[in-house]
């Protein structure tokens, strides 16, 4: 199993672990709701928090994959030379923007360690929630720059 397998192993098992603990948390919070009048006290917090994490260990998941939302109208109008070249250019342009915002995270993390920000209710820290974000979007920018190198396969020729 080379890096990058083992990589997306792992982030898919946080990202899957952590799905299961908001679906656990949500369902406690609605039967204590519901059933005894009682919610579960920071359930909103941590579901929260578990969503940011479920969705930035996601994104280098989705990169690798190539599995991002993607508009191919004009494709059947282009050469593979064309949407290579597009193609490239795309894992370029999401490489560059998903380091800017990896970068700005990383700041902004810092700035909320050092500030010491907890969540309201139960007051967890948040740096660990952002260091997190900051990082994993970091690493969906590495998959663009990888990706970049690699061919894509919707622009190889057509076999018919």
């Amino acid at each position: 199993m080379n890096m990058a397998q083992l990589l997306q192993k792992i982030l898919g098992l946080v990202a899957a672990s952590v799905l299961f603990v908001m679906m656990s948390i949500t369902a406690v919070d609605v039967i204590g709701r519901y059933f005894f009048n009682k919610p579960l006290a920071g359930g909103f917090e941590i579901t929260e928090m578990g969503l940011a994490v479920l969705i930035y260990c996601a994104l280098p998941l989705v990169s690798a994959r190539r599995e991002h939302i993607v508009i191919d109208t004009l494709d059947v109008f282009m050469s593979p030379g064309v949407k290579t070249f597009l193609n490239r250019l795309s894992d370029l342009i999401c490489f560059v923007s998903l380091a800017g915002v990896g970068y700005l995270l990383f700041k902004r993390a810092v700035r909320v360690a050092e500030y010491g920000d907890t969540t309201n209710v139960l007051q967890l820290p948040l740096a660990p929630v952002v260091y997190t974000m900051s990082i994993t979007i970091g690493i969906a920018a590495l998959m663009h720059l990888v990706l970049i190198f690699v061919r894509h396969t919707d622009a190889a020729p057509a076999t018919e």
